[in-house]
């Protein structure tokens, strides 16, 4: 049966629990019918490096955010999550991954430059003109065929290694669950990537024009994903979603987004943790006897924060210096030290 609930926010979960599908179908108007299907690999991590991991298991969301997350799951709509730097709006992508099981977490992090293509696909023309090159001098066709063969000769799907889909793109792939896609720092985009963006969350598809040239006579290619997962098949040049993504964008409030965008966003704004939340989250990262150790750095980090921005992580990285890689030092000056990370980010090189 359906439930609501999906995404908990717990650290740990019954191996034998496996909410996930217990989700519910989607309403008419987000289903997708993608194919072929592909299996999520879900016990790949969560991400590249260890730390991925570390976040995503000590990442304490508020009821607030457990309760959007699941909206958006279900209405299979992209989450925005607006906060200031700190409040965990890139970790919360990894710990839905880690505590679904639903494989590592697709990375698409946006500057000023970026276009929607990026996120999609890149094509290595390139290399495949250094392979039509070599082709030739040993008699062979640039497509990677014999001459005279036909043009849809088993060879020439080699055009699949030339295809590499982005973070993007390999979300959209016809995949049996949700993949998570984080796209980090939207608002430092062009506006015009959130309106590209509609079109392909809309329709749930793209081209790959470089396919969809071949189709005729190659229909189905296989291609590399953006992460090291098992080859994504394309059928006549397009790519398809079959359970849409689990995407969320993150953004610091810099600017604002259409409205056409917005509302086909589910919103999370995420406020400053408190400081029972605080206490947990420096359990979490670190343990219990620091973090009751640490209740005066969090009083002294609280009255700091009053008076500018800081980030949960610079309370964090005061508590590892003091409490743990320096416990046995009695001789440095450990004012100094807080005061050193202490330091706020909404004025350059100012200290607390």
């Amino acid at each position: 049966m359906p439930e609501f609930e999906i995404y908990r926010g717990l650290p740990a979960r019954d191996d034998t629990d496996d909410p996930i599908l217990r989700l519910s179908d989607p309403p008419p108007w987000r289903a997708f019918d993608g194919g072929p299907v592909h299996e999520v690999a879900r016990d790949a991590p969560v991400g590249r490096r260890p730390q991925h991991r570390t976040r995503a298991l000590s990442y304490r969301p508020d009821p607030e955010a457990v309760r959007m997350v699941n909206i958006a799951l279900h209405l299979r709509r992209p989450l925005l999550v607006t906060g200031e730097p700190g409040t965990g709006k890139s970790e919360l992508a990894y710990a839905v991954a880690q505590e679904l099981r639903l494989g590592s977490v697709l990375r698409w992090s946006i500057t000023s430059r970026t276009v929607l293509r990026d996120g999609l696909y890149q094509y290595d023309a390139i290399g495949r003109v250094e392979e039509a090159g070599i082709a030739d001098r040993h008699g062979r066709t640039g497509t990677g065929r014999t001459r005279g063969e036909p043009l849809g000769a088993p060879r020439y799907q080699n055009l699949g290694r030339y295809v590499r889909l982005g973070p993007l793109g390999t979300a959209i792939a016809p995949f049996a669950l949700p993949r998570v896609l984080l796209i980090d720092e939207i608002d430092k985009s062009d506006i015009d990537l959130s309106n590209d963006l509609l079109d392909v969350f809309e329709e749930g598809e793209y081209e790959i024009p470089e396919l969809l040239r071949v189709a005729d006579t190659t229909s189905m290619v296989r291609v590399r994903p953006h992460d090291a997962g098992a080859p994504v098949t394309v059928v006549e040049g397009r790519v398809r979603c079959h359970a849409f993504p689990f995407v969320v964008m993150t953004s610091n409030g810099d600017r604002e987004f259409p409205p056409a965008f917005l509302r086909r966003c589910v919103r999370l704004k995420l406020s400053r943790p408190d400081r029972e939340r605080i206490t947990t989250i420096v359990e979490a990262h670190l343990d219990a006897p620091t973090a009751a150790a640490a209740a005066d750095l969090v009083e002294e980090f609280l009255d700091c924060r009053d008076q500018g921005q800081l980030a949960t992580d610079q309370l964090l990285n005061a508590v590892y210096l003091r409490y743990q890689a320096g416990a046995g030092d009695t001789e440095l000056p450990w004012d100094a030290v807080v005061r050193a990370v202490f330091q706020q980010l909404n004025t350059s090189g100012s200290q607390l």
